[in-house]
């Protein structure tokens, strides 16, 4: 089966030659076929779709539709939708259903899209591999015994199976652009406060930032043209101008600059990786771009960074989860909390220790350490210092060229349950993404080719700050030269 690109189900829309009630059937059916298999989906909303589709079919009569009226969508279940669960990945909120849209979800419902339900992710979106689900691990739907990535992987595994067109991701430290990479389709994390994280819910404050994933780059900057904007509900949200993602895809790359860190392409990097990455770069240089060394020299120690800042902000983020405002709660308790109470026996205890699973665990406990008193200073400050260290680096190698281009990830798709019992070792799967969060920059991840088995491979493009057109054209006039974004898994 052939890809389906928002783009052209958006003029066949137009020329009549389908109803968005017939595209929504459509892909109601595949997920139906394929969801068992996959576990893309943790919630699929037929009703609520087929009503919004025979709501857009109206409006395209009429002559009122918009650039997205009628196309179907997913949304990572970590985006509040009115009327419908909203997971996080988490027994915590198995049962919560929201009583409003987040505000992409709002955009994204304004401009015409159709939801077709919510996509499987990490426990609150903390993972590399979309293991950590209550509801579950996602498969890749190359190799249904490899991970697709985390912590968006059920959009990216949806989208590269062909279950939907295109999906709503969230990117903390690499969560669009890994689960993009591993699974051979495109996701942008923009320039951190350029879409609001109203209604999403909260990992890291200071890193979650929300983007599309689709097939191509003309696909997400059309999503990211209504997702993006002021939001006044965020004190985060950033009050610019707003920019048409659009315009710049067919700009030619004559006079591009690409800069190669060298951290990214020294030991721990896959062969394979390597040499599909080279392939890519050889085809930017053919469509007139060059490529200069440069030089990110903290990039080892943003690991260390990512994991103390995001805990931290974890622990506090999610303290709001005790079974008494909301969230789970266990059946049986003595007490709510006594110090002389066993801890089984205290609501708060048992709710939580029932509600979270062990990754988030995890987080949380190393958060509230780093946080505690005699801590803060040792950990959480220089770890902030370490922060501005990193955004340094990439300000001085940005004023050697107009984009940075590397790897996604160190390796392609690995095993599910490889590094189940290794969580550092999943940790260092990050070690190429997580610098842009901490940073804020925008970055995106683009199918450059194949590992050595087959398995997709990602090319990641990291521009400057409100530098989300310019990476898009990137990718956009390397898709028209290539053919990786156009190849999906044999199923």
């Amino acid at each position: 089966m052939s890809i389906q690109t928002l783009k052209s189900l958006a003029d066949a829309l137009a020329q009549k030659k389908t109803s968005s009630r017939e595209l929504v059937t459509d892909y109601l059916g595949r997920i139906e076929a394929q969801n068992a298999a996959i576990n893309a989906f943790i919630t699929v909303d037929r009703d609520g779709a087929l009503a919004a589709a025979d709501a857009a079919d109206k409006a395209i009569a009429a002559g009122s539709a918009g650039p997205l009226t009628g196309l179907p969508i997913a949304h990572k279940d970590i985006f509040c939708t009115e009327g419908v669960l909203t997971t996080c990945g988490s027994k915590m909120l198995a049962n919560f259903v929201s009583p409003y849209d987040a505000h992409v979800v709002s955009q994204l419902k304004a401009a015409g899209a159709v939801s077709l339900g919510k996509t499987n992710c990490d426990e609150f979106a903390m993972g590399s591999t979309n293991e950590n689900s209550a509801y579950g691990a996602v498969k890749n739907p190359w190799n249904l015994s490899r991970v697709p990535g985390g912590s968006s992987g059920g959009s990216a595994a949806a989208v590269a199976a062909g279950m939907i067109p295109a999906a709503t991701g969230t990117d903390t430290g690499g969560s669009i652009r890994q689960p993009a990479g591993l699974c051979g389709v495109t996701g942008i994390k923009p320039t951190y406060g350029t879409v609001s994280r109203y209604g999403m819910v909260a990992y890291a404050s200071s890193l979650d930032q929300g983007g599309p994933m689709a097939h191509t780059a003309e696909d997400c900057a059309l999503l990211l043209n209504h997702m993006a904007g002021f939001d006044s509900r965020d004190s985060t949200s950033l009050e610019r101008a707003r920019d048409d993602y659009s315009a710049q895809l067919n700009q030619p790359l004559s006079g591009l600059r690409i800069g190669l860190p060298k951290e990214y392409f020294g030991d721990g990097l896959a062969a394979d990786v390597r040499a599909a990455i080279e392939n890519a770069l050889a085809e930017l240089r053919k469509l007139g771009a060059s490529t200069v060394e440069v030089s990110l020299p903290n990039t080892h120690l943003a690991i260390p960074a990512y994991y103390v800042i995001a805990p931290a902000e974890a622990s506090s983020n999610l303290s709001r989860f005790d079974g008494v405002r909301y969230g789970h709660r266990a059946a049986e308790y003595r007490e709510l909390i006594d110090a002389k109470t066993p801890a089984l026996d205290a609501m708060y205890l048992r709710s939580r220790a029932e509600g979270f699973g062990a990754e988030v665990k995890r987080r949380i406990l190393v958060g509230t350490y780093v946080l505690s008193h005699g801590y803060y200073d040792a950990y959480y400050i220089k770890a902030q210092q370490l922060r501005r260290l990193i955004a340094e680096d990439f300000k001085q190698a940005l004023t050697q060229c107009d984009v940075i281009a590397g790897p996604v990830a160190p390796t392609a798709a690995w095993g599910i349950g490889q590094m189940a019992d290794d969580p550092v070792q999943m940790y260092l799967a990050d070690i190429y993404t997580i610098a842009v969060n901490l940073a804020g920059l925008p970055a995106l991840s683009t199918p450059a080719g194949f590992s050595g088995d087959n398995m997709p491979v990602g090319l990641q493009l990291i521009g400057n700050y409100f530098g989300e057109a310019r990476l898009l054209n990137v990718a956009h006039q390397l898709q028209q030269a290539t053919d990786w974004h156009l190849r999906r898994p044999d199923r």
